[in-house]
């Protein structure tokens, strides 16, 4: 079964998908149910094996189990006893409501990354979650992004093969470009023989890992003062979703032609279309009042 798993998963590389969780869940999987002794999958076991994760929240357990149903339906064309999991068995997945950070917040939460330690982490941290935070760009795409992909001449990054294998360009603020080459200057004098060609680095001077990212980011987010004992949550990817919502309100209050710029902010975020990038919008308060003011407005036309 190890071996059907590994070209499953070739198969499905090959179609342009990443596959950075099932290529981490579907070997534990497979090791947990042949430690079962199982011969091949079932619902019961699938079930059992979504639930030993912790927390088990609805949205983690449809995660767990879309992995195994994906592999099931591919297996089953090579074993019929194969049983494939219904879709629905713990419920409608649905959106988790985002944290909307004020760019302020975003600022205390740069400035929290500059008071880590050691200082190549600070100043790796304090880079990379001012590029999230100003482009909207994917923790996975930023911790990926090569040094000869980073323009900071021009001011353009080159991201390669991100969601759906898509390649596109990023330009970016003048003040980030400036924000950007000051981190490569120390990021080379505290490194100047890292062990990989990735822009950002860790401590070690090798690839940045997502654990330590997310780790770091829980330790700012004590120091930049972001609430999170109510309300959504914050997480990394809600800077991503930030990013969406602060563009719509400078938008709406420059007066711009918000249905004609929307394909543009799509294209810049790396999106198939439009359609995708609705879902990072978020009805704030300033927002939904900024937009009541502007359908008041033309009503009075």
């Amino acid at each position: 079964m190890q071996s059907h798993a590994q070209e499953y998963l070739r198969l499905r590389r090959a179609l342009g998908f990443k596959l950075e969780y099932p290529s981490r869940a579907l070997p534990q999987f497979v090791a947990w149910l042949q430690s079962t002794g199982a011969q091949t999958i079932t619902t019961e076991a699938a079930i059992t094996w979504a639930r030993l994760s912790a927390p088990a929240n609805p949205m983690t357990l449809s995660h767990r189990l879309g992995v195994v149903r994906g592999f099931a339906r591919y297996l089953r064309t090579i074993d019929p006893a194969t049983e494939v999991p219904p879709v629905g068995l713990f419920g409608r997945q649905r959106r988790i409501t985002p944290y909307i950070y004020s760019p302020e917040e975003i600022g205390r939460l740069v400035r929290a990354a500059r008071q880590l330690r050691p200082p190549l982490r600070a100043a790796t941290l304090e880079a990379l979650f001012g590029l999230l935070g100003a482009t909207g760009m994917r923790v996975g795409e930023a911790r990926h992004l090569s040094r000869a992909d980073a323009d900071l001449r021009d001011g353009v990054l080159r991201l390669r093969h991100t969601k759906f294998d898509r390649d596109r360009l990023v330009p970016l603020h003048p003040t980030t470009t400036r924000a950007l080459r000051a981190y490569a200057a120390v990021r080379d004098r505290l490194c100047p023989k890292p062990s990989t060609d990735a822009f950002f680095v860790s401590s070690t001077g090798g690839a940045l890992g997502y654990e330590t990212v997310r780790s770091a980011f829980r330790l700012m987010l004590a120091s930049a003062g972001v609430p999170t004992t109510r309300g959504p949550q914050p997480r990394i990817l809600d800077l991503r979703h930030s990013m969406v919502v602060n563009t719509l309100i400078e938008w709406q209050r420059d007066g711009v032609d918000v249905a004609a710029r929307l394909p543009m902010l799509s294209t810049y975020l790396g999106h198939v279309s439009p359609a995708s990038t609705y879902w990072y919008v978020s009805a704030v308060p300033e927002l939904m009042q900024l937009v009541a003011a502007g359908l008041h407005r033309r009503e009075q036309r």
